[in-house]
């Protein structure tokens, strides 16, 4: 399938804001299962762009203002053509071993609730364990998107029973680690069969099986990821792979709007 997204992120400051800078996490890679048709990205503002790759070998723009600016749009426009491989990532550049991601982070770190919710995944095949741990977490959270903020690590949202997108990759995370199965944060974009329009980009998480390779697990749906997924960005939690994160001087108050449009053209998801 083919999968068109448009996403604008629209900064709004109380006072100029000098010395903008932004990392950009927005333009996925090319894999077995995901080819990149066209891409787009660009800001209402004059600055300087500089593509590389980050230590995850993600895609990577770096945004320079040349300006004190009050409000400042950057905005993604592309399509990719997607095929589904049951979850199983191949042909990703993979810089990093995957017991990398056994490293525990503030956002990732179990307290005893937690890794005692681990244990009890039953001991077998790793990815029968994954599965396992999945349907659990899916069946257990609550989709609530006033319980948590972007702050929120996996501990503090196993404790509430409930959060969005991102609270239920970390806590699958954070509970894979505790029994010693290598998992990772993703960003990306997600085909929803109730609206193409969306406040946020979507999350979930993938894991290392051995002999297999990651395989993308999303518990806030209890599926493993489709050809109704688009990948972008992965690290060890959301901050390595946020979409955007940045800096500045002065600036005052500063506002954010979202507005995502992930869709295939012509056709609805069915149920």
């Amino acid at each position: 399938m083919r999968i068109k997204v448009s996403h604008a992120t629209t900064y709004s400051y109380t006072a100029p804001a000098d010395g903008v800078v932004q990392a950009l996490r927005l333009t996925p890679g090319d894999h077995e299962g995901q080819h990149v048709v066209r891409w787009r990205l660009d800001a209402d503002v004059d600055g300087r762009m500089r593509d590389s790759r980050d230590a995850f070998g993600n895609l990577l723009t770096m945004f320079y203002v040349d300006q004190p600016v009050r409000e400042l749009t950057l905005r993604v426009t592309g399509e990719v053509k997607t095929e589904d491989t049951a979850g199983v990532v191949r042909g990703a550049v993979e810089p990093l071993p995957p017991n990398v991601f056994l490293r525990t982070t503030p956002l990732t770190t179990p307290n005893r609730a937690l890794l005692e919710f681990a244990r009890t995944i039953p001991d077998g095949a790793p990815l029968a364990r994954l599965h396992e741990l999945m349907g659990r977490l899916h069946a257990r959270l609550v989709f609530d998107t006033t319980a948590t903020v972007v702050a929120t690590g996996a501990a503090d949202a196993f404790d509430q029973g409930r959060g969005v997108c991102q609270d239920y990759a970390h806590i699958f995370i954070a509970a894979a680690r505790c029994i010693g199965l290598p998992a990772r944060y993703v960003s990306g974009h997600l085909v929803r069969a109730d609206s193409s329009d969306q406040e946020a980009a979507h999350a979930w998480a993938e894991a290392f099986v051995p002999d297999l390779g990651w395989v993308a697990f999303d518990a806030a749906n209890g599926v493993c990821a489709d050809a109704f997924y688009l990948r972008v960005a992965v690290g060890l939690d959301y901050l390595d792979a946020a979409p955007l994160r940045g800096a500045r001087r002065g600036g005052g108050e500063e506002r954010l709007s979202v507005t995502v449009r992930a869709h295939q053209a012509g056709v609805q998801r069915q149920e």
